[in-house]
């Protein structure tokens, strides 16, 4: 799954990060440390949903679940064949 999460973490820093020297990893809080905001958590979603192929109920995509890259994958793993 390190795949997944470098793919995830380099999403996050491309589409999200406005600095470019603010450094992130895998368990950074996304949601709860404000680099990710409610409207670009449905881009995020969508994303994941496109790249892998899988449908995310809407109510299992909480701002929890997706609050780091390390529970993006947790939740994404459940919806892969």
């Amino acid at each position: 799954m390190e795949d997944m999460k470098d793919i995830l973490l380099e999403y996050v820093i491309e589409e999200y990060l406005e600095d470019e020297d603010e450094e992130i990893t895998y368990d950074t809080p996304l949601i709860s440390g404000g680099i990710v905001d409610s409207f670009s958590m449905v881009s995020l979603k969508r994303f994941v949903e496109n790249k892998y192929k899988i449908s995310i109920p809407d109510d299992k995509a909480t701002p929890e679940a997706f609050d780091t890259v390390e529970s993006i994958v947790e939740l994404v793993k459940k919806y892969i064949n």
